[in-house]
C-alpha cells in the first residue's frame, strides 16, 4: 500500500490540454472498449457533439412520490423528443416509458436506503445484469459514497456491476452521492470522480463545484453534471452552461425539468446549450420566448 505521507498535492492538470487516449472515438476514455460497448455509448452521448442531456426520474426509490413526478405515466412521453437518456429504475421504466422509445437507458440497479433512514449510504445491487440485458440498457448506474459510512459496501455494489457490464458489454454509470455531512468542494469531487474512474466506471454523474476545470481534467472518463435541488429556470440554465463550457458531456436534469412549470421549455432550453452552444442567456431567451408562443 503507498504510504500517504509526504504524498505530494496535485496542482498541475494541464486543463488546456486535450485527453491523450482520445484516439478516433468522440466518448473520453472508451478508444479502446469493444464494439458492443462503444454501441451504448453512442446511444448515450452524441456522436456529433459528444454531449448528452440525460433525464433522471428515478428519485422515487428512495424518495417515493415526488412533486412534478406523480404521474410518471404522463410527464416522460411529454420530454421524449428534448432529451438522449431516461434514467430510472427498471419498475418506473417498464411501467411508464413505451416501449417503442428509442431513447438511451440509464438503469438504475442500486437501492436499499430512503428517507426514513439517517444513512442513505447503505445500499445493494438490487437489479442484476441478466435483468439489465432484458431491458436493453445503454449503462447500469451505481449510486457511489466516497467518505460515507457505507463507503465499502458502496465501492463493492460499484465493482461487481462493473465487472458484470465488462463482462456483457454494458457500461455502468458511477453516480457520486453527497449526503448531508459531505462536502461539496473540488478537493472532494476530485477524489471522488477519480476513485469510481479508476475502479472502472465509463461515465461519472457528479455535482458543478468550483475549479470545475480541474474536475473534469483529472477524470480519464466522461463526466456528466447532475442538477441537483430545483433552481430558478434563468440559474439552472446558467448552471448548465457553466457545466459544458468548462468540460462536462453532459447535463443529468431531474428536478429542474420536471418541477419546473414548462418542463418540456425547460428541457428545450437545456438542449440548446448541451448541443447547440447556446450561452445561458441564450438558452434563457429561448425558454422565455417558447412558453410565449
Amino acid at each position: 500500500m503507498a504510504d500517504k505521507d509526504g504524498l505530494k498535492v496535485a496542482k498541475d492538470y494541464h486543463v488546456d490540454v486535450p485527453f491523450a487516449r482520445q484516439g478516433n472515438f468522440h466518448v473520453k476514455g472508451a478508444n479502446d472498449l469493444d464494439w458492443g460497448m462503444k454501441k451504448h455509448l453512442s446511444n448515450i452521448f452524441d456522436p456529433k457533439t459528444g454531449n448528452t442531456v440525460m433525464f433522471a426520474f428515478d428519485h422515487g426509490y428512495f424518495m417515493g412520490s415526488v412533486s412534478g413526478l406523480e404521474r410518471l405515466d404522463l410527464i416522460i412521453p411529454k420530454l421524449l423528443d428534448s432529451v438522449d437518456v431516461l434514467m430510472g429504475t427498471r419498475g418506473a421504466l417498464r411501467n411508464c416509458v413505451p416501449p417503442a422509445c428509442k431513447k438511451a437507458i440509464a438503469l438504475r440497479t442500486t437501492s436499499g436506503s430512503s428517507m426514513l433512514n439517517d444513512d442513505l449510504s447503505h445500499e445493494v445491487v438490487a437489479v442484476n445484469v441478466e435483468d439489465a440485458i432484458r431491458m436493453n440498457a445503454d449503462c447500469m448506474a451505481v449510486q457511489t459514497f466516497i467518505g460515507a459510512d457505507g463507503q465499502l459496501s458502496s465501492i463493492d455494489n460499484l465493482s461487481k456491476t462493473i465487472n458484470d457490464g465488462m463482462r456483457y458489454s454494458i457500461p455502468t454509470l458511477g453516480v457520486i452521492a453527497v449526503g448531508k455531512q459531505m462536502e461539496r468542494t473540488d478537493r472532494f469531487f476530485k477524489l471522488a470522480t477519480r476513485i469510481v474512474a479508476e475502479m472502472g466506471a465509463n461515465i461519472i454523474k457528479t455535482y458543478y463545484c468550483e475549479n470545475f476545470e480541474e474536475v473534469v481534467a483529472a477524470c480519464p472518463v466522461p463526466i456528466v453534471v447532475a442538477g441537483g435541488k430545483k433552481l430558478p429556470e434563468d440559474e439552472a440554465l446558467t448552471l448548465a452552461y457553466k457545466s459544458i463550457s468548462e468540460g462536462a458531456r453532459g447535463l443529468d436534469m431531474g428536478r429542474n425539468i420536471f418541477q419546473s412549470q414548462h418542463p418540456v421549455e425547460m428541457a428545450n432550453a437545456i438542449r440548446k446549450i448541451v448541443h447547440e452552444k447556446f450561452t445561458d442567456k441564450e438558452a434563457y431567451e429561448f425558454y422565455r420566448d417558447s412558453i410565449h408562443e
